[in-house]
Order: structure tokens, then C-alpha cells, then sequence
């Protein structure tokens, strides 16, 4: 179990820092802000008798014992251990290490200090209960004394720390190289993604000035459905049942929407109504994509190397998987001049093709979708531009995150045509804010907008969905 230290050599270790160690709090007595119903990581932290001494007392006794362990422990052997094998070896050094030194701590606090040392050395260390809670959506730490989440829509600072911006680096450097990629001050900003898919943006000095910055874009362990959606209010039942006809007719679909709206989600949820037996091919800067179809190739871009060469874009994925027989193409987010190649996917036989794009409504998607392909070097007149969009895309999603962090389907809109160099659209379903609650929530309704014949009543009918789609429409006009 040891190396070549045994634990009398921590024991002394533990001797030099001189007797009496203050018991330190447990975390059930720190703040744990972020949770439902907590407010602002100050006044949580006052609420729960969180005071500099106690913590300094606690991060004391948990440094004091962790530069005993990395002395005491063969970290090769570890390393050859699995994690629940690691964990069980590290708590066992740990606990005798506090038995030695006779350090008066209650049962759950010393559970929480194995806890907290098995999560620095195994895990990402402070972020680790952060990212096994469900209800947070984005963990943003700026430096190592400030770490905010948001929670219900709403951004809190929380009462979780770093023991100095050192430990913060380190935990980057391990998520960004468990997908082989670096950040230091020669590649100071990374793209990288977790186990989970969860999607991950690291950058530290000197282009972050106070310490090293990680965002990360949590996604929840369960896979979310259309039916989910109903669920939170995003979109009605009648609303999650045309959104089923557009995914299995093979509607070509871009959905829109602004940072944080659900886009991804929102993609992840259409996906669901794949066929089985559809070869589906993904491309994206980070694979955080949850496609639970058996036939699906994942394709992700690399950034160039330390020398600048080996960068592969993604439109090199987009123009290679057109290459390998794909029936759907999926592109997690549409930013530059891959959105030309990706327009001549699907109009070219890969009907029901996906993406995303960032836009404030239907019109700005369209207008964004030809900037990016002007963007691109191709010199081409707007109007075949236009019409170019106009075969391709078949229906756009706009997602939008409410003043009051609530996310909804604002409108489901069909690209009808092109007039005059000017691409005609029609609204199938919007939602009307009708106020807001005494808890401030805005309060709403989708609508059907009266359309009874769409543009893709046809695409409908050839796959047998025509009376799914006339009653989705029905149900949702005599709901407004």
C-alpha cells in the first residue's frame, strides 16, 4: 500500500505543524449556495456560520494531511488502480493518518476530508459536488476564490474555493488532457469537453488576468425528450408532437437561438425521432452531442499544435462526411463557412440534416446563415445565395431564454420561398407572453397561427404523418 515513506514520516509531518489543530467545520456547516431557495453566496455563507478563521482551519488540516498522503502513497500504483480501488486505498491511508496524529474530528467530517482529498487527487477537487448536482446548468469559476453557478436560470456565487490558482491550473490541465488537448501559457485557451459530454472552455494567464477561468456547459446525466420539455413548459404537448412530425418526416432544421437558450438540447431532443436504422453522422468542436440511435459516426475538430499544423476545421468534417455514405448530417453549431457546405448537404439527398446557429429570431438566422457563407470567400450574388438557403432548409426552431431564466420555444417557423431576392417564411406556432406571476415567471401560451396547409404537408404525407400533423396544427390554433 505504501511507498517508500511510511506513515511515521507523515506522522512527523503532521507533528511539525504543531499540536492542538482546531477541529474545522464540515461542509454541511460551510454555505452550499447555489442550492434551490439560496440566496447570494455572502449572505449564504453568513446563514450557515461560515467565518476566513474556521475555513482557514479546515483547509489547514486537509493541506496538512494531503502533503502526508503524496508522501506516504506509491502514486504508480495508484495510477494503476480503478477509481473506486483508488478511492478505498486513499481513505485508508487518510484515516490512519488522522488516527496517528489523534486530530479530533467527528465521523462525518473526517468522511468529508477522505472525500475532499480522494476528489483532489482522482477527481476535479472542489468541482466535484458542483458537478454531480443536477439543477446546475453552468459552473463558471473566475480564479480560485470565486466559482458561480446557475441554478433555476439565475447566476449565484457560491462558497466553494481553490486552495490557490496552482490547484485551479492543474484541475484544467487534467480535463482538457483526458481529451488530448493542453493549455499553459504557450496554448492559453482550449475547447474541451467531460466525460458526460459537458462542454468545457479553459483560459488562463497572461490572457486571464485574475488566475485561470473555466466555464463549463453541465449537461444532465438523464436524456431529456420532447415529452421532457412539455414538462418544464418549453413547448406545449401539441407543439412537441409537430416538432415529432418535423424530426421524422426529414425535415432539413436549423435551430436558432441566443447563448444559454437550449439549442443543444433542443437538438438533442428532435434527434430522438431518428430511425434506427438511419446512418447518422455528427460534427462538432466538442462532442457533446447524446444520440441514442445504434448507427451514429461522432467526428470532432482538432486545434492546431504547439508547431501551428494538424488543425482539422469543421468544414474539412462537413466536406469528409459527405464522403462516407451519411443519410442525416448533424452539426452541433453552424459559425462559419461550413454553413455553404453543409446548405449543399442538404440539398443534395441528405435529407432531415441538423444544426444550429446563434440568432435572435427566425429572419436573423437566415441573415446569419448568408453572412457566414459571404464569410467564407464565396463569391457568389445574394440572390443564388438565397435561393440556395431557401432549397435547403425546411423549418427553423427558435429557442430563446426568457428575463426570468426560463427557456421556450418562441416559434416554430417554415422557409416558404424566395421573392424578389427576399426569403418568404410563415409561423406555424409562436408563444404569446401574456405577464408575469407574483413570483415574478413570465407567464405565456404557444399558439397556432391558423396555418392549415404548411409547406411540408407533402414531406408529411409520404411518411404517413399527415394526420399527426393536421391535429398538432388543429389542437394548437383552438388552444389560442
Amino acid at each position: 500500500m505504501f511507498g517508500k515513506r511510511s506513515v511515521a514520516t507523515a506522522t512527523l509531518q503532521l507533528a511539525s505543524t504543531g499540536p492542538g489543530l482546531e477541529r474545522a467545520p464540515s461542509d454541511s456547516e460551510v454555505s452550499a449556495p447555489g442550492k434551490p431557495g439560496a440566496a447570494n453566496s455572502a449572505a449564504a455563507g453568513a446563514a450557515a456560520g461560515q467565518t476566513p478563521e474556521r475555513d482557514s482551519g479546515r483547509e489547514e488540516i486537509k493541506t496538512v494531511v494531503f502533503n502526508a498522503l503524496i508522501d506516504a502513497i506509491d502514486l504508480s500504483r495508484l495510477a494503476t488502480l480503478d477509481a473506486e480501488s483508488g478511492r478505498e486505498e486513499i481513505r485508508e491511508i487518510v484515516n490512519e493518518i488522522v488516527g496517528i496524529k489523534s486530530i479530533v474530528m467527528s465521523v462525518a467530517e473526517q468522511e468529508q476530508l477522505v472525500t475532499d482529498i480522494c476528489n483532489d487527487v482522482l477527481g476535479y477537487g472542489p468541482l466535484e459536488p458542483l458537478l454531480a448536482r443536477d439543477d446546475i446548468a453552468d459552473i463558471m469559476v473566475n480564479g480560485a476564490s470565486r466559482v458561480f453557478i446557475e441554478v433555476g436560470g439565475k447566476v449565484q456565487l457560491t462558497g466553494i474555493r481553490f486552495r490557490d490558482n496552482q490547484q485551479l491550473l492543474n484541475i484544467c490541465q487534467r480535463i482538457v488532457s483526458q481529451v488530448g488537448r493542453r493549455v499553459d501559457e504557450s496554448s492559453p485557451i482550449c475547447d474541451a469537453r467531460l466525460a458526460d459530454g459537458s462542454r468545457v472552455n479553459v483560459i488562463v494567464p497572461p490572457l486571464a488576468l485574475d488566475g485561470p477561468t473555466l466555464t463549463i456547459r453541465k449537461f444532465r446525466k438523464d436524456k431529456l425528450k420532447l415529452t421532457d420539455l412539455v414538462r418544464f413548459g418549453s413547448i406545449t404537448p401539441e407543439g412537441s408532437r409537430l416538432l415529432a412530425v418535423i424530426g421524422r418526416s426529414r425535415c432539413n432544421v436549423i435551430i436558432s437561438g441566443g447563448t444559454g437558450s437550449g439549442k443543444t438540447t433542443l437538438l438533442n431532443c428532435l434527434t430522438a425521432h431518428i430511425d434506427e436504422d438511419e446512418r447518422v453522422i455528427t460534427c462538432e468542436d466538442a462532442a457533446e452531442l447524446q444520440l441514442q440511435q445504434p448507427h451514429v459516426v461522432r467526428l470532432e475538430t482538432r486545434p492546431a499544435n504547439v508547431e501551428g499544423h494538424g488543425q482539422i476545421t469543421m468544414r474539412d468534417l462537413v466536406k469528409n462526411c459527405l464522403r462516407m455514405r451519411p443519410e442525416r448530417i448533424i452539426v452541433g453549431e453552424v459559425r462559419g463557412p461550413e454553413a455553404f457546405d453543409l446548405l449543399q448537404a442538404m440539398n443534395t439527398g441528405h435529407d432531415g440534416s441538423m444544426g444550429t446557429i446563434h440568432a435572435n429570431s427566425p429572419r436573423e438566422a437566415l441573415s446569419r446563415l448568408e453572412s457566414l457563407i459571404t464569410m467564407g470567400g464565396y463569391s457568389l450574388p445574394s440572390k443564388t445565395i438565397r435561393e440556395m438557403i431557401v432549397g435547403s432548409v425546411d423549418v427553423i426552431v427558435q429557442a430563446e431564454r426568457l428575463r426570468d431564466g426560463s427557456r421556450r420555444i418562441t416559434s416554430v417557423t417554415e422557409v416558404v420561398g424566395c421573392e424578389q431576392d427576399v426569403i418568404t417564411t410563415q409561423d406555424l406556432l409562436v408563444y404569446q407572453i401574456e405577464g408575469e406571476d407574483e413570483h415574478g415567471r413570465i407567464r405565456g401560451k404557444h399558439v397556432g397561427t391558423g396555418i392549415v396547409r404548411p409547406v411540408m404537408w407533402d414531406r408529411a404525407r409520404y411518411f404517413g404523418l399527415e394526420r399527426d400533423l393536421s391535429d398538432a396544427l388543429d389542437t394548437a390554433q383552438a388552444n389560442g
